[in-house]
């Protein structure tokens, strides 16, 4: 090898990855879809209803406010409930560990082998690994729980929460400038624009092509905002 080849190894490879960004940016990106969809759909029903511009506004910031809070609840119950199950299964792998630790040694080396490792080596691997963090080998190589994995219950219902109302904060506002003859048109026209930003961000966020998800988030938002209004449209009932 001449030196600049040995330069090039030498020199520490920093590779960009996503999937240690999936626990935040799913709760996120899903917390503000459901912010502008949610909160945007109720408001439009409400607005082809024939409601009032104070009418209107009362119920966009109803729909953030318990939009945010059932986010939050939602989150944090689903990803406590995945949190307990994981712990579950490491105090079994704690305990086989501590009365089978050879039967555990073959599960691990069996693993190793199945992807493509020869038995001998396969079980040097194993060994070491054990040697070194048995418990953390087998949370990461045979039960798929890892670091980055790893449910984290209050981080999801806050991110949940704080995106939820971020996305249902540019509708409320709209609502609150503009009459509610053109509430319609304006909260509607708004949301577009933000569900696209929102599928662009989201997709750069996470190594995705963009257009795809623009058209992704933009197809169910419209539906979503076009069948609550015509629901409001066919009631016609001001409340």
């Amino acid at each position: 090898m001449n030196a600049q080849t040995d330069m090039a190894i030498d020199q520490p490879h920093h590779a960009v990855h996503y999937v240690n960004r999936v626990g935040w940016l799913r709760a996120t990106v899903l917390g503000a879809n459901d912010g502008i969809v949610s909160t945007a759909s109720l408001m439009t029903g409400i607005a082809a209803s024939g409601a009032s511009s104070q009418t209107i506004l009362l119920t966009g910031i109803a729909a953030l406010v318990a939009g945010a809070m059932s986010m939050a609840a939602g989150e944090y119950v689903s990803v406590s409930a995945q949190s307990d199950t994981e712990r579950a299964d490491l105090a079994k792998e704690r305990n086989a560990l501590a009365t089978q630790p050879h039967a555990e040694w073959i599960e691990l080396r069996d693993i190793y082998v199945e992807r493509g490792l020869t038995a001998d080596l396969a079980g040097q691997v194993a060994e070491q690994l054990m040697a070194t963090d048995a418990l953390g080998a087998h949370a990461r190589d045979e039960l798929g729980i890892s670091d980055m994995a790893t449910a984290r219950p209050v981080q999801a219902a806050l991110a949940s929460a704080a995106s939820f109302a971020v996305g249902a904060t540019p509708p409320v506002l709209v609502s609150a400038i503009v009459p509610a003859g053109s509430a319609l048109v304006a909260i509607v026209g708004l949301c577009l624009i933000c569900l696209a930003l929102l599928g662009y961000v989201g997709a750069r966020l996470g190594g995705a092509r963009p257009l795809r998800s623009i058209l992704r988030t933009l197809l169910w938002g419209a539906l979503a905002m076009a069948m609550t209004a015509g629901v409001g449209h066919l009631f016609g009932a001001a409340i």
